[in-house]
């Protein structure tokens, strides 16, 4: 069975499955492809009679990353990849209506994924809810995201986000959606762009609701920074920095060649071997949004502060042991208690108290407090817990927030990813039973896929996560009630707060 639905650019056919109208591969930019490389996108040229949109567009060019597919499922097989790659999938109940509409921006360091890997299907999220699903695609490293000067443009990884929100509002009626009632979330680097997107002028008014899961508003680089990386990628890439032309003309795949070269975490990653990371323990993503004077003028949780999301419910939130999905592919060797020590003096003025009490912390709750355990708890504090946490404390004063923590525990490895990096994604979309060795299967799994569909299906619907017998406070900067969803679902005030407060001066 097929489904027609119209378009601002014409009419496309997606099909029916199981009670649902689909639509996959619907173009919602020009194909930033020849003089439109390294452009903002541009408006979708009309067409004729109607386009087909019942298989997945291409995604963004991107490298592989045997590290993180040797742990998680992936698609089979490959998905296409091409610079012409703007195309959203969407899954809706029918397309009268006025439901509720939830977008998807995917995960991946700014460098890789996509809004159709299989954990990101939205059938069960849109039956389940009776809401409007869209996943989107944007362009990714250098493509994505170079600060060349000689370009005049960038933020183009930020802008195809803007573009999708802007298709949003001008389409979704016709799909049975509500262009006033629409979220926005997303995962790591999609956390990072939902909280960017709360920060920008460019997407204000596009969206009312934002649950930045596992990042948030601390991630964004300097001109300078990023200037210094395009040299890098120019050298890398063999062209002059000056010379558009060149880069215009140059080889996608030599031009992701050259994103890869310059970024330590892609290197790493494609080897297996997180050690080539750097000296830092945290090292930097060289392709993220670019504080550029009009996307952005500050760091996100800057703009957040100061209003730029005004009226935006928010959900945000994290999981209890974010890096044990890197750690588990990480050198074998237990670290001592100096080396954890020495990675604290990178990034705390007074490394052996902020040591002490993690381990003083972990002692009195029962937990493990092995050098390991207190280094990977302390580097996912740093990178993602704790931003969230400011994000909350940032805008609980300018709409209602509220704050989780996602504690459910993987079996895979022999439970040494524990509640991992990129755990919810599966139990957010219902996708769970593709890859039971991950998120583990029967029905207390499968009941607790529906608690966590049911949580962010509550926010999208309501602006409140709360639901039948699950209590959400409100985030309060005093109290910091957090929902904790897990095994044991609960409120905590404060939980895990000696650690947290190690940070107070040193990450604002």
């Amino acid at each position: 069975m097929s489904a027609i639905a119209d378009t601002a650019a014409g009419q496309i056919e997606g099909t029916e499955e199981h009670g649902l109208c689909v639509f996959r591969g619907v173009p919602f930019a020009a194909p930033p492809v020849g003089e439109l490389r390294f452009k903002a996108p541009r408006p979708i040229e009309p067409w004729d009679g109607v386009r087909e949109a019942k298989s997945f567009g291409p995604i963004s060019l991107q490298a592989p990353n045997e590290m993180l597919e040797a742990l998680l499922p992936v698609s089979d097989p490959p998905q296409l990849q091409s610079e012409d790659c703007l195309y959203l999938n969407v899954w809706t109940p029918g397309l009268d209506g006025a439901r509720p509409v939830m977008i998807w921006i995917h995960g991946g360091a700014f460098t890789i994924g996509s809004g159709s890997e299989d954990y990101y299907d939205g059938a069960n999220l849109a039956s389940r809810g009776d809401v409007v699903i869209v996943t989107i695609n944007y362009r990714l490293g250098a493509l994505g995201f170079l600060n060349l000067p000689a370009l005049g443009e960038t933020n183009f990884g930020m802008r195809d986000q803007v573009a999708a929100l802007q298709w949003v509002q001008a389409n979704i009626a016709n799909f049975g959606g509500d262009p006033g009632n629409v979220t926005i979330f997303g995962e790591s680097a999609g956390g990072m762009s939902v909280a960017s997107l709360m920060a920008s002028p460019e997407s204000a008014g596009l969206f009312q609701k934002a649950i930045p899961q596992s990042g948030a508003g601390h991630n964004a680089l300097s001109a300078e920074e990023t200037n210094a990386t395009a040299f890098k990628f120019c050298e890398a890439l063999g062209v002059d920095p000056e010379d558009v032309d060149a880069l215009m003309a140059a080889d996608p795949a030599d031009i992701l060649a050259a994103s890869v070269a310059v970024d330590p975490i892609a290197s790493a990653e494609s080897s297996g071997d997180m050690a080539e990371a750097g000296a830092s323990p945290t090292p930097q993503m060289p392709f993220q949004p670019v504080i550029d004077g009009a996307f952005l003028s500050s760091l996100p949780i800057d703009h957040i502060r100061n209003g730029s999301a005004d009226g935006v419910a928010t959900l945000v939130g994290s999981l209890d042991e974010e890096l044990k999905l890197l750690a588990a592919a990480g050198p074998a060797e237990p670290m001592s208690e100096e080396a954890v020590t020495a990675m604290f003096g990178m990034m705390h003025p007074d490394a052996g108290s902020a040591y002490g009490t993690y381990r003083a912390a972990r002692r009195e709750r029962g937990e493990d407090d092995s050098p390991d355990e207190i280094f990977v708890a302390a580097i996912g504090d740093i990178m993602l817990r704790v931003p969230g946490l400011r994000l909350a404390d940032a805008q609980t004063s300018r709409a209602p927030t509220y704050a989780y923590l996602f504690d459910w525990k993987s079996p895979g490895m022999n439970g040494a990813l524990g509640s991992c990096h990129a755990l919810e994604l599966p139990f957010v979309f219902g996708t769970h039973a593709s890859a039971p060795e991950f998120c583990g299967s029967g029905p207390v799994a499968d009941a607790f896929a529906e608690l966590t569909m049911d949580t962010w299906l509550n926010f999208a619907k309501t602006g409140s996560p709360a639901g039948d017998g699950v209590d959400a406070p409100a985030w309060d900067a005093e109290a910091k009630p957090i929902q904790v969803l897990g095994d044991n679902p609960r409120v905590e005030h404060d939980w895990r707060g000696p650690e947290v407060g190690v940070w107070d001066e040193v990450i604002s």
